[in-house]
């Protein structure tokens, strides 16, 4: 099948945008040129003059099946994330059964295979049930298909048991990517320690909690050479310690959340659910640090740690609700917004950030838009204001403190393998 996207713009290496159509055959990018033929196509997509990128890569959502599944499916899931533009997401293992058994692992695959319209890759655990101390069968999951090795959600509590999974995952040529929370330093906390939690009222989460496990564990990844990837980047002394284990030529990548960008624990207005998540809202400059660290490439890339949970789970206090926030629905609209249209971040940035870098790190054939790559597209409307709209929203949970805040660069449509996965107003 040949298809056309015609009146695109693409961002060039200078920045600038350039109008173009993209010839889709067979699945991939064929041709990128103007003014082809539109006779000879089967279909024909009119970009209006909205910017093409590759499709956007996340490499950290919650998809919650199986075991969770009034908070989010696979389908559900998968089907927010085209609504944002992703084309290809990576899945948490924190699910019920934990995938770690190559049975287990390939009965979320089956599932993955039949209800997802972006490209899922699942990771594993690195130990059996996520607390445990016993290691997965890393050479058979890797086998089965898992992208990667984590226990998001927990840290991991022992640092032999941490310095054992990185052997084995380096032996595999596998990335550890770690949830950093120190358990034993988080005495009940459930939002950032700071002024705000002693206004609230509320028991306080020490940054030396993500922190030291970080650099726990980049002496580790420097003993074992593994690659180590560290979830959520949250706090300015985590920032600092990454950036020096790089200058040391430590095979380590980050991620930063774009609630982590905008946010920080002063912009806390109440003691609701929908403003806990883990790690949580640090200080202002906390904040500063995470903008400087991806400027200066401290920090590879940005990822939504798609968290979603029910109404009645978050629509209370932070002393009972879980942790997480939605996010894959407006993430690059959130960072677009806040960061490209006031200057601080260029255009090119934002997507090499969220489509080049992670695809790089984790050697993904994705984030790309040239001749010969799969056709994994996202269009965005870059000038028309829209508002987030919970009663709009594909996830199937809404737990978001975002609801009603002004937006620009709406996703009209993304593209699968040439194939629309999502398009606004309806495929």
């Amino acid at each position: 099948m040949n298809t056309l996207i015609k009146n695109g713009k693409i961002i060039s290496h200078d920045n600038e945008l350039t109008t173009v159509d993209l010839w889709i055959k067979e699945g991939k990018i064929h041709a990128i040129g103007e003014a082809f033929e539109e006779t000879t196509f089967d279909k024909v997509i009119d970009a209006k003059g909205n910017l093409v990128t590759p499709g956007l890569v996340d490499v950290h959502v919650h998809f919650r099946e199986p075991g969770f599944t009034y908070k989010e499916t696979i389908a559900t899931g998968s089907l927010a994330a085209a609504r944002g533009g992703f084309t290809t997401v990576c899945a948490m293992p924190n699910l019920n059964p934990v995938p770690d058994t190559v049975e287990k692992f390939n009965q979320v695959q089956e599932i993955i295979d039949k209800d997802a319209v972006v490209k899922v890759l699942q990771y594993a655990p690195i130990t059996e049930e996520l607390r445990s101390d016993r290691l997965v069968d890393y050479a058979g999951l890797k086998a089965a298909g898992a992208f990667a090795f984590t226990n998001d959600g927990v840290g991991v509590q022992t640092a032999g048991t941490m310095y054992l999974a990185m052997k084995e995952a380096a032996k595999n040529k596998m990335a550890i990517v770690a949830h950093t929370e120190d358990e034993s330093l988080l005495f009940g906390g459930v939002m950032h320690a700071g002024t705000r939690s002693e206004e609230l009222g509320l028991p306080g989460i020490i940054s030396a909690t993500e922190s030291s496990q970080i650099a726990r564990d980049l002496l580790l990844a420097e003993e074992t050479g593994v690659h180590y990837h560290v979830c959520h980047v949250s706090s300015k002394e985590s920032v600092r310690i990454i950036r020096e284990a790089k200058k040391a030529g430590v095979h380590v990548t980050c991620e930063v959340c774009p609630h982590h960008l905008v946010l920080h624990d002063q912009d806390i207005p109440e003691d609701h659910g929908y403003w806990k998540m883990n790690p949580p809202l640090r200080g202002s400059e906390d904040q500063q640090a995470l903008i400087e660290g991806l400027l200066d490439g401290t920090i590879d890339c940005i990822a939504t740690d798609h968290a979603p949970h029910s109404h009645e789970e978050k629509n209370q206090s932070f002393l009972q609700s879980p942790f997480g926030i939605v996010g894959s629905e407006y993430a690059f609209q959130m960072v677009y917004t806040h960061f490209v249209k006031t200057g601080i971040f260029t255009l090119e940035q934002v997507i090499d950030w969220l489509t080049v870098k992670p695809a790089e790190i984790f050697g993904l054939e994705a984030g790309r838009l040239t001749i010969g790559a799969a056709a994994d597209l996202a269009i965005f409307d870059l000038e028309t204001e829209y508002t987030v709209d919970d009663e709009q929203f594909l996830s199937k949970s809404v737990n978001t403190p975002f609801v009603g805040w002004k937006l620009f660069g709406d996703t009209t449509a993304t593209l699968v393998d040439g194939k629309i996965a999502w398009e606004k107003g309806g495929i």
